[in-house]
């Protein structure tokens, strides 16, 4: 996969890129990502790539011509009949498990990195091909959700976690959140490891992650347990759970 990032601070990506999954996976070309500096599309002698909103108002809003033009170079060099545009923004739809793997389908995508009080808004009708944003709060500009897009989206790609199945057991894989993990020692402090876990019966260790995962998810966010098909099995241990419970 090839990820191309259009930013105004390139530099806010270079220990993101060089580190942990993002850089072992970059290390065996698993993924190339490249970020562009989107002040270097543009054509005046200042290099200007902001200027005051029509009709007045606070701030700068970034302008069209260097975006379109960045987009449109790097396209060139691509030879994909399709590549998803996406500007990073407030008003976009909320990024989810589901469309990190929608986009873990693609062999190319391009991120547009928003700053300032906003994008011109023909880039978002005449260009993006989607808008998204990672969470309902302000961040001075899109890197951040770059980032986060990135992180979620190269993590789905073939060879590059380890091992396939902590993919399958992470938080939101399944529509669930993640059971509770332990590690040595079995006691700290007077607080010890589940028996479960250290008795060695695998059907009853995945039994109770199973029943973990549900009422976490059921305490925690239910939202989302409103939207997984739970089979008779799992409606049996989330019945069992909220028995004991009570």
């Amino acid at each position: 996969m090839r990820v191309d990032i259009l930013t105004l601070f390139p530099q806010m990506f270079d220990g993101f890129l060089s580190a942990s999954i993002i850089g072992r996976a970059r290390e065996r070309q698993l993924v190339d990502i490249r970020v562009h500096n989107i002040r270097d599309y543009a054509r005046d002698k200042h290099r200007t790539v902001d200027d005051y909103p029509y009709g007045g108002g606070a701030g700068m809003v970034l302008k069209p011509e260097p975006i379109f033009e960045a987009v449109e170079a790097i396209k060139s060099e691509l030879y994909v009949s399709f590549v998803p545009i996406i500007l990073l923004t407030p008003q976009g739809r909320l990024f989810n498990q589901e469309l990190a793997r929608q986009l873990a389908g693609f062999s190319s995508i391009m991120l547009i990195c928003g700053r300032y009080e906003g994008v011109d808004e023909r880039v978002a009708e005449y260009l993006a091909t989607d808008e998204i944003s990672i969470g309902d709060y302000l961040l001075s500009g899109g890197e951040v959700a770059a980032m986060a897009v990135v992180d979620s989206v190269v993590r789905l790609l073939p060879g590059v976690l380890g091992s396939e199945e902590s993919l399958d057991d992470d938080s939101h894989t399944r529509g669930l959140l993640e059971y509770p993990q332990y590690t040595r020692p079995a006691v700290y402090r007077g607080w010890t490891v589940p028996s479960v876990l250290l008795s060695g019966d695998h059907g009853a260790i995945a039994k109770w992650r199973r029943q973990q995962s549900l009422m976490r998810t059921a305490k925690r966010r239910p939202d989302l347990l409103a939207k997984v098909a739970l089979s008779d099995e799992e409606k049996r241990l989330l019945s069992e759970v909220f028995q004991s419970s009570c």
